[in-house]
């Protein structure tokens, strides 16, 4: 996972607010819960403490303080419903204290009041085992001026099971949540990032082939609309200024072949001359190599600019790869003759593709030639051809010196050369692998070099097969 995209920010960032979001939420109802519930149960314990101080203190002075503990035990009953009740008199003396109740939540060993309060009040007393008692006070004064203070109280266990319930509800409950939320939030975030990696795709498929193509335009009219719109008009500019290019190249390579022309015809005419000095025969024949390169150097650009307008892709055919490379390997086989390297020609089956002819012999040329060129005499150069996974295969391999790995990446450049020396003294413009791979591409084909300096160079190529041979075809699979 890549902890620096875009999605897996907003996703966490999503879940990290919607984490704090949930927290605070959840605290927020834990503690509006919890003092509902304490402030209820205060409540009722002073409203019960007055309701005993109303109906059995009122008339208390008629039916004597010896009845008041056998009244509180018939009406209420304190040990039965788990409560605490405590009358005390004014001066310290208690008429009536509730034993342990049944549940045995609390002990009777409840600290007397000091003094009684003016007004209703409520305390709490800290038991052993966690739990509190909640006393609601009140005081009443009766006819006769006597003054008696009432105390109910019950224990805090059932609100603190309450609360622990709904602590381990929100527990289990919020990271449950929490994760659909991420899950939704990535699939949201994956949607809307969407038509951004299909811009991408596109913007990664247009090339200079084909930069009439535009990237696909989201209709939103928010900030991704606007983008796709402005990298539209930035390749609309690209393509203006690359096919001007493009044609001041092509003009300028025509221009220049009519000149060159007429200028090795006119230097040959003047190093055929018998009264020529031989100083100036040598001086010519060295201006004759010169312009016979810069011819080289300019058929190569005019090729380049036919291939960049797409000539490849006319004039399509159907033809046997394998034939055409063996014809082609016979016809240079003399160039390989004179430095003694021998070429070897490996394509017993037919391998069926599709495209021009002219321009993919033009491709075995470029490769044959840099091979023999640059392989010593005794060397050998050998050339395959199969079918491969549904793909044909040209192989190209030589003994020669190979290519540093460092100027692997850029072989296919247009005039790059590894050592300016030596492809000069080869005869080498750098522009024979550019043209091999501007005719891959347009025959969608790809090619790929492996090489180690001082044992030798390959050259792989894979042209898709045409369809009806995928479906067709018998010929034995190929290893390269």
């Amino acid at each position: 996972m890549n902890t620096r995209s875009l999605s897996f920010r907003l996703v966490a960032w999503y879940a990290g607010l919607l984490t704090l979001v949930f927290l605070l939420l959840g605290a927020v109802v834990f503690a509006a819960v919890a003092d509902d519930l304490q402030s209820s149960m205060r409540d009722n314990q002073m409203r019960r403490a007055q309701q005993i101080a109303d109906t059995l203190l009122r008339g208390i002075s008629r039916s004597g303080e010896q009845a008041l503990a056998n009244s509180v035990e018939t009406l209420y009953a304190p040990e039965a419903n788990d409560r605490f009740i405590r009358i005390t008199r004014g001066d310290g003396n208690v008429l009536f204290a509730s034993r342990r109740p049944r549940d045995r939540g609390f002990s009777a060993d409840i600290p007397p009041l000091r003094q009684l309060p003016a007004a209703p009040s409520w305390r709490e007393v800290r038991l052993p085992g966690g739990t509190s008692l909640v006393i609601g006070t009140v005081t009443h004064r009766s006819a006769n001026g006597t003054r008696y203070g009432v105390e109910v109280g019950a224990s805090t266990a059932h609100i603190d099971a309450a609360l622990d319930r709904l602590l381990a509800a929100l527990a289990t409950g919020l990271p449950i949540t929490v994760a659909i939320a991420v899950i939704g939030g990535f699939l949201l975030v994956r949607r809307s990032l969407e038509p951004m990696a299909r811009i991408a795709r596109k913007a990664e498929a247009i090339t200079q082939h084909n930069l009439s193509e535009r990237l696909p335009v989201e209709r939103t009219g928010d900030e991704l609309e606007r983008l796709s719109l402005s990298l539209n008009h930035m390749i609309s500019r690209l393509e203006e200024a690359v096919q001007g290019s493009k044609r001041l190249v092509a003009d300028a390579s025509h221009e220049l072949r009519t000149p060159l022309t007429v200028l090795r015809g006119e230097l040959e005419s003047m190093a055929a001359d018998p009264q020529a000095a031989r100083g100036s025969r040598e001086m010519l024949a060295s201006l004759l190599e010169e312009v016979e390169r810069l011819a080289t150097v300019v058929d190569g650009l005019l090729a380049l600019s036919r291939l960049d307008t797409g000539e490849a892709s006319a004039a399509w055919v159907k033809f046997d790869l394998a034939e055409l490379v063996t014809t082609t390997a016979d016809q240079m086989s003399l160039l390989a003759e004179d430095k003694s390297i021998a070429v070897t020609c490996d394509a017993p089956h037919r391998v069926m593709v599709e495209g021009n002819r002219a321009r993919l012999k033009q491709v075995v040329v470029n490769l044959l030639d840099n091979a023999i060129k640059y392989t010593p005499g005794g060397g050998t150069v050998r050339l395959r051809v199969a079918l491969q996974d549904g793909q044909a295969v040209l192989e190209v391999a030589d003994t020669g010196m190979g290519i540093p790995a460092e100027a692997l990446p850029h072989v296919f450049e247009r005039f790059f050369r590894v050592e300016r020396s030596r492809s000069r003294e080869q005869g080498g413009a750098g522009l024979g692998l550019s043209i091999v791979k501007s005719i891959c591409a347009a025959h969608g084909a790809s090619v790929a070099v492996q090489s180690t300096p001082d044992e030798g160079s390959r050259f792989r190529i894979c042209f898709p097969q045409p369809s009806s041979e995928r479906a067709q075809s018998h010929v034995p699979q190929g290893a390269i």
